[in-house]
């Protein structure tokens, strides 16, 4: 998909303090359509405070945030969601009680004659589904009975009813095993060929490299580098995540350069 020059989203200098702690210092993040960007850094390097400022959670102190090249104030969660940012956090927020037609549209349901209209709330519910390849049992049963993966593809799902622009996912693989993973990471993949711009935050180094296009570093609340994937070395995101050279992948990297120049040295004798 060929990307604009005007990112969807667009963070320029965005500062964020609470009381006296600094948590963001003049961040900047760039999010275009059909471009998924993954947010990674170490614990409290600012990741999560930078999404709820995203989400409009919580406002910035400082700096600006521009959507399709304008300026925007995200004062409150409303604001984010109206001009189309969907966010779904690690917890989900799902009701296990309820069916997942019900989840898909809740707070969003379809009233028809003064009643809900279940109908056409199955109807779409199994029309989206198909369309992301989510593949559950029945969109009639419980939440609780599902798995962790398709607990997660559900409410990415959810977030997608409102046809936002922009889906921020938070840890959405954390917790699930290696089918589940592949599932979830499929979908974001999805989401991306249908020309949404992701937010990917993610400690799982294979699953950013998977379907992430650039991985954005975020280290003490400040930009660490963005990095193209394709031409990045794992080793070079974990420097800039760790903030150092020397840590046990730059050195286990080297002792096996070390290995192969020694065999290379040995063959040719």
């Amino acid at each position: 998909m060929v990307q604009s020059d005007t990112p969807v989203l667009a963070l320029r200098g965005v500062s964020k303090r609470f009381g006296a702690v600094q948590v963001l210092t003049g961040v900047d993040l760039d999010v275009h359509a059909g471009q998924v960007v993954a947010l990674v850094g170490d614990n409290g390097a600012g990741k999560s405070t930078l999404v709820k400022t995203i989400a409009g959670v919580h406002p910035i102190d400082e700096g600006t945030i521009e959507w399709a090249g304008k300026q925007v104030h995200l004062n409150r969660p409303q604001d984010a969601q109206a001009l189309g940012v969907a966010t779904v956090y690690q917890d989900l927020a799902l009701c296990d009680n309820l069916d997942v037609v019900a989840n898909l549209f809740l707070g969003r349901e379809l009233i028809r004659g003064g009643r809900l209209d279940e109908v056409a709330m199955e109807k779409r519910a199994k029309e989206l589904l198909d369309t992301l390849s989510i593949r559950i049992p029945s969109v009639r049963i419980p939440v609780a009975a599902l798995s962790g993966g398709q607990r997660q593809v559900v409410a990415i799902a959810r977030a997608l009813i409102g046809e936002p622009k922009i889906v921020i996912l938070d840890e959405p693989t954390a917790a699930l095993g290696v089918e589940q993973t592949a599932q979830v990471l499929d979908l974001v993949e999805r989401l991306r060929d249908r020309g949404l711009g992701v937010i990917l935050i993610s400690h799982n180094m294979a699953d950013v490299r998977a379907v992430a296009d650039q991985v954005a570093v975020l280290r003490l609340g400040r930009n660490n580098g963005v990095f193209p994937v394709a031409t990045t070395s794992h080793e070079t995101i974990i420097s800039a995540i760790t903030g150092a050279t020397d840590n046990a992948v730059t050195r286990r990297q080297a002792r096996v350069a070390d290995a192969n120049i020694q065999a290379s040295a040995e063959a040719t004798k």
